[in-house]
């Protein structure tokens, strides 16, 4: 739920704010490994821009720079909230932060990995969003709820990508996006919370039970 609930905070942020960047970096998080992605508002990508990651105290986690695609990734270095900032160069500047609550739901309760960083991926168009089904042959025989949440949460994970590639990139543009466009993917997003909520819930029943 706190996916989705981020995916229209967004879309609202986003479709109301002005431009006092001339540049903007944009990230999101894949499991435990958080993935930046930054333009120029005429949408050239930022190459060998400076990218800084700041724990909630100010304190510097690690630094990179952008590929040629504008793409700079790494693992969560520590569990907390991760702001983000990119310096490319001439006075252009801009930040993006990651709260503590979505770093705990990516995060889960794996340990945290080295501050390193991983390679930038290239991609070479922007995701299709196309309709997703998990179907039972997706899911082993006996699965149990923690197994099904996890791959309805992945599903949804892979959604999620596109639809706020859209915002972004409708931000940059200075106009709204196609809200058949923006309401088709929620109205996917909603389906997959609502499996996502029902298991969430369910193994906090049982877990009722047992105490």
């Amino acid at each position: 739920m706190k996916k989705l609930f981020a995916a229209l905070g967004i879309f609202l942020i986003l479709s109301g704010m002005a431009y006092a960047h001339k540049v903007n970096i944009f990230a999101w998080l894949e499991g435990d490994t958080v993935f930046t992605e930054s333009k120029f508002s005429g949408g050239k990508m930022v190459k060998n821009g400076k990218v800084f990651v700041y724990d909630e105290d100010k304190n510097l986690l690690l630094e990179g720079v952008t590929n040629d695609a504008g793409e700079f990734s790494f693992k969560i270095p520590k569990k907390t909230a991760l702001v983000i900032e990119l310096d490319a160069t001439m006075g252009h500047a801009n930040a993006w932060t990651i709260s503590l609550d979505e770093i705990l739901d990516a995060m889960g309760d794996e340990p945290v990995a080295a501050a390193t960083e991983e390679p930038a991926q290239e991609d070479a168009a922007q995701p299709a969003m196309q309709t997703t089904s998990v179907s039972p042959a997706q899911t082993a025989p006996g699965a149990n709820a923690e197994e099904i949440q996890a791959i309805v949460e992945k599903a949804l994970d892979k959604k999620l990508k596109p639809i706020t590639r859209l915002l972004v990139e409708a931000q940059e543009r200075e106009t709204e996006p196609q809200a058949s466009d923006v309401f088709g993917g929620i109205g996917y997003i909603l389906g997959l919370a609502g499996v996502a909520a029902y298991f969430h819930y369910r193994r906090k029943i049982k877990e009722l039970e047992k105490a």
